[in-house]
């Protein structure tokens, strides 16, 4: 195993440790029902498309893990992540957040079960870049608010972690994180942001045309590392 595969593998560690619609009917062209039918398809493939200004839009994927994503849900729903950071941002890893006191340790007032094979519960999202998942302790059980965002092929995480969405739109505000000046974490990877990067405001919005909620993220303006001379 490389040097670099080698950190990615001890900052994977601290996670243990850190806390449809109807059918259409037959019509011959111009007729209203296929004139409805059309509109609605523009309309579902503009509102796919919508993201707004310094924001990302995470869809989620109830039928991989129901309970993640509605704990998910209604942690947006009731305005729990705006104001939060992103406390933990690794090169070639990911980006961590949803921590109310942004050090890792925090969480929300409730747990939930852990939706992955070796916790017993099938789950077939594979960790790959712009995939949305669970952090916890040790405690496979011990999910609550804190959730990581995957910039590269992290599959060796399957199976241990709860993947629940993914980042359809807006992945490039993620990558933008990369850009802030961090120092040494406790992870042994300069991970902490010396700029807060903050979730300025984290609101459901209409769901996918396949029905699949999803959930746009606001970010306040990122503070890039100054340039080398």
């Amino acid at each position: 195993m490389n040097m670099k595969k080698t950190a990615i593998c001890a900052a994977a560690m601290m996670l243990l440790t850190c806390v449809s619609g109807c059918g259409q009917k037959a019509g011959s062209a111009g007729t209203t029902e296929d004139s409805g039918a059309n509109e609605s398809q523009v309309a579902a493939e503009l509102n796919d498309a919508v993201v707004g200004e310094n924001a990302f839009i995470i869809t989620l994927y109830p039928d991989v893990a129901p309970i993640t994503c509605e704990n998910f849900e209604k942690l947006v729903k009731d305005g729990f992540y705006d104001g939060l950071t992103f406390h933990r941002v690794i090169d070639d890893f990911m980006a961590q957040g949803g921590d109310p006191q942004g050090t890792g340790m925090g969480g929300s007032d409730q747990n939930i079960k852990g939706e992955f094979s070796s916790n017993g519960v099938e789950n077939n999202l594979s960790h790959q870049r712009g995939v949305v998942s669970m952090a916890r302790s040790q405690d496979p059980d011990s999910a609550s608010s804190q959730f990581f965002i995957c910039y590269g092929d992290e599959s060796f995480l399957d199976g241990q972690y709860a993947a629940f969405g993914e980042v359809k739109e807006g992945m490039e505000v993620v990558d933008s994180f990369l850009t802030v000046e961090r120092a040494m974490g406790s992870d042994g990877s300069p991970s902490s942001p010396l700029t807060p990067i903050v979730m300025d405001k984290v609101v459901m919005i209409d769901n996918d045309s396949e029905g699949h909620p999803r959930v746009e993220v606001k970010m306040q303006p990122i503070t890039a590392a100054p340039a080398e001379n």
